[in-house]
C-alpha cells in the first residue's frame, strides 16, 4: 500500500496496475455479462458473474464491474473526481478563506469594494503589533496560573489579519491580470500606430523625392531640346522621349 501511495505521488506516475485487466477477452465477458443481466440500470457489481458466465472460460475472480467506464453523471453529481490519488473539483474555483476553515474579515463578494476593509485590517495589524511588543515586556504570570498569555492572544490575532490580507490579495489576482493585459494591448496598439506613422512619413518623403526627380528630368529634356534647335525657316524635328514609371524608379535608386 505504501508503494502504491508513493507511486501516485510521483510526478511521472506509471499507469495503474489494473490496466492489465483490460484485455479483449475480459471486455467481451463484460459485454456478455451486461447482455445477460438485461437491465441497463442494474449494478453488475453485485450480481454473481460466475453463475451468469458459467459457460465461459477464464472468468476472472475479481469483479468485471471494475472495467466499467466512469459514470459522468455521477462525477457531475458528486462535483469532484480523483486522478493519481488527488481529488479535483469538476468546476475549478478558488476557495475562499472561510471555505478553507479560516476567519474571513472581508466581504466574500468580489464585486464589492474591499479597500475600506483591507485598510482597516492593515491598521489593525499595526495596532496589534504595537500591543504585542507591550505584551512581551509584561512579566510572565505565576506558574499556577492557567490563563492565556496576552502576547499569545495578540500573536493569534496578527495571524488571522495576515491570512485575510494574503487571501484578499489572491482574490484580486484576476483583476491584476486583466489590468496587465489591458496595458500590454494598449502598448502594442501605440507601437503599431507609431510604426504606421513612420511608414506614412517615409512614403510621403519618397513621393516628394520622385516629384523632384521627375521635374529635374523634364528640365533636362527641355534644355537639350533648346540646345539642339535649328535656325528659323528650317524644319525642326523634336524627338519623342518615352519615360516609363519603372525607368523613373530605377533611375531614382541609382541616384545617390
Amino acid at each position: 500500500m505504501d508503494e502504491e501511495e508513493a507511486e501516485l505521488r510521483n510526478p511521472f506516475p506509471s499507469p495503474p496496475s489494473h490496466y492489465h485487466n483490460y484485455t479483449s477477452h475480459n471486455l467481451k465477458l463484460l459485454a456478455l455479462l451486461k447482455e445477460r443481466v438485461g437491465d441497463q440500470n442494474a449494478d453488475i457489481g453485485i450480481v454473481d458473474q460466475h453463475e451468469l458466465l458459467s459457460d465461459q472460460t477464464d472468468v476472472p475472480t475479481w469483479s468485471l464491474a471494475q472495467l466499467e467506464k466512469p459514470r459522468v453523471d455521477w462525477v457531475l453529481e458528486e462535483g469532484h473526481y480523483k486522478v493519481f490519488g488527488d481529488t479535483w473539483p469538476v468546476k475549478e474555483t478558488i476557495p475562499s478563506l472561510a471555505e478553507l476553515g479560516g476567519r474571513q474579515l472581508y466581504p466574500p463578494d468580489p464585486s464589492t469594494d474591499q479597500r475600506p476593509v483591507l485598510l482597516a485590517v492593515l491598521r489593525s495589524i499595526l495596532v496589534t503589533y504595537s500591543n504585542l511588543t507591550d505584551a512581551i515586556l509584561v512579566p510572565p504570570p505565576p506558574p499556577p496560573s492557567s490563563a492565556q498569555p496576552e502576547w499569545q492572544r495578540q500573536l493569534e490575532w496578527i495571524t488571522i489579519l495576515a491570512q485575510n490580507l494574503m487571501a484578499a490579495a489572491n482574490d484580486l489576482r484576476p483583476v491584476q491580470a486583466r489590468g496587465n493585459l489591458e496595458l500590454m494591448m494598449q502598448r502594442q496598439l501605440e507601437l503599431r500606430r507609431e510604426e504606421t506613422k513612420n511608414i506614412h512619413s517615409q512614403c510621403d518623403a519618397l513621393e516628394a523625392r520622385l516629384l523632384e526627380l521627375r521635374s529635374s528630368a523634364e528640365e533636362m529634356v527641355d534644355s537639350d531640346l533648346k540646345s539642339t534647335a535649328k535656325p528659323s525657316g528650317s524644319q525642326v524635328q523634336i524627338p519623342t522621349i518615352n519615360v516609363s514609371l519603372e525607368d523613373m524608379l530605377r533611375w531614382a535608386e541609382e541616384v545617390p
